[in-house]
């Protein structure tokens, strides 16, 4: 497959969404209510001068690169007027999915360039505005520039009575987050965050730990299933939330097939199971669908992961495989089971291309994967 930049799509683009003329106007009116002698009429010149030009990412830094000449010039007292201008904190009796606008995050980029002499003031205008827009990307430049210090406030933060500021300390730490860089933070400090975290009773925390895990778990599998095996013991979390997260931490790992993991969860490596894969066609044109069977027949009680695996043509005539969730179940001895599967290969995706030619298609139970068949796309 090869990658494609949904910002780059004619269907929809992102950085457009997120960033134009009615967004950089509500910023300015915030700014505007909050900071005395605020140019607005200025601000907002300044900030639609070359934003069209700019990729998401970069609009999110030039915006902040406005505001140095719009806010008072001494840290102390910007990060005072940014607090001012702040809209109303996000619903606190929401569990889940409440990640703010947008628009904010030039704010805690400016906080992240500007803030370093004054770090304990920054980390507190952190706070205010992750309460509003998550600040996991900029509060990292603070864990690579004053480590011990963050982390201490992150302790603090990990008991925090609002869930944003809780979800922060996982989601600011994590090593493999989208769109940052890597961080170079001791990985005991960062668990021992973890190990208060895991207990949390709003699933925004828990998903954020949960991916936390999954990052860890791509360099270092045994320090992820030591963990999860304490939590188990730590009894902090209701058991479905703890099985929950702990699906969702070793999804990398079980999809691998990482031996261990698959143990740990309870699942045998070689399960005594006959499988028979069948493709309905060996032919199959880009935009319609592959549809494949699987036949298990157990001649022990077993528990199952079932994914599959579609081995993709590359433009280089490689393969590049990927692998898709099927079921996870129980058989009984002697038990038969037939599941099928359509898989759409769409031909408008926006993540990838599809390439004509030879592909194969595998069946992986609990990380073992079987013979492929190969069907072409036309």
């Amino acid at each position: 497959m090869v990658a494609k930049s949904a910002e780059t799509s004619d269907r929809f683009s992102l950085k457009d969404e997120l960033f134009n003329a009615d967004k950089v106007a509500y910023l300015a009116g915030l700014l505007a209510a909050g900071v005395p002698g605020f140019n607005r009429t200025s601000f907002e010149r300044a900030a639609m001068a070359k934003l069209s030009e700019l990729e998401l990412k970069a609009r999110i830094h030039w915006i902040a690169e406005v505001l140095v000449e719009h806010l008072p010039r001494e840290f102390p007292a910007a990060a005072a007027a940014i607090e001012a201008s702040l809209p109303p904190p996000l619903d606190p009796n929401l569990a889940d999915d409440d990640f703010g606008d947008f628009i904010l995050a030039p704010l805690g980029h400016y906080v992240a360039e500007h803030g370093h002499d004054h770090p304990d003031r920054a980390l507190a205008c952190l706070r205010q505005l992750t309460m509003r827009f998550s600040m996991e990307d900029s509060i990292r430049a603070f864990l690579e520039n004053n480590p011990g210090q963050t982390l201490d406030v992150l302790e603090a933060w990990a008991t925090d009575s609002n869930y944003h500021v809780r979800r922060l300390v996982s989601e600011g730490t994590r090593p493999r987050l989208p769109w940052s860089g890597r961080l170079s933070l001791p990985a005991d400090q960062v668990m021992e965050l973890l190990d208060t975290l895991h207990g949390d009773s709003t699933r925004y925390v828990t998903r954020s730990v949960a991916n936390h895990l999954n990052d860890i778990a791509k360099d270092d599998p045994a320090a992820v299933l030591a963990a999860l095996g304490r939590w188990r013991t730590a009894t902090a979390q209701d058991p479905k939330e703890l099985e929950w997260i702990t699906r969702h931490a070793l999804r990398t790992l079980v999809k691998a097939g990482h031996r261990e993991t698959l143990e740990f969860l309870g699942y045998r490596p070689d399960p005594p199971v006959e499988v028979t894969l069948r493709l309905e066609t060996e032919t199959v044109t880009i935009g319609e669908s592959l549809v494949f069977s699987v036949e298990m027949t157990a001649s022990e009680d077993t528990g199952l992961i079932v994914d599959y695996v579609v081995g993709f043509l590359k433009a280089n005539g490689s393969r590049s495989p990927k692998t898709y969730k099927l079921k996870t179940f129980q058989m009984k001895a002697g038990e038969t089971a037939t599941l099928k599967k359509t898989h759409r290969l769409r031909g408008d995706a926006t993540t990838y291309t599809l390439h004509p030619g030879v592909h194969d298609l595998a069946v992986q139970i609990n990380g073992e994967q079987g013979r492929a068949l190969a069907f072409t796309l036309v």
